[in-house]
């Protein structure tokens, strides 16, 4: 499987939701590396991971998401 990298705007309003974002990627299969910025509000990730599964686990964290490419 290829490496892809996704962008995600997630609304993040303190440390503790760019924590729960970075706890669940931390223990993420298929992720490689990823980039969790509160100050410019989202989440980078490279990976073999499928997009719509990256989008769920991010989902599950109660962050509201934007844009994502």
């Amino acid at each position: 499987m290829s490496e892809h990298t996704y962008k995600f705007n997630v609304k993040m309003t303190c440390a503790g939701c760019s924590g729960a974002i970075d706890r669940v990627l931390k223990k993420t299969e298929g992720v490689n590396e990823y980039d969790v910025s509160l100050e410019k509000q989202e989440v980078l990730v490279k990976g073999t991971i499928p997009y719509d599964e990256l989008h769920a686990k991010i989902a599950k964290t109660g962050k509201q998401q934007g844009s994502a490419t």
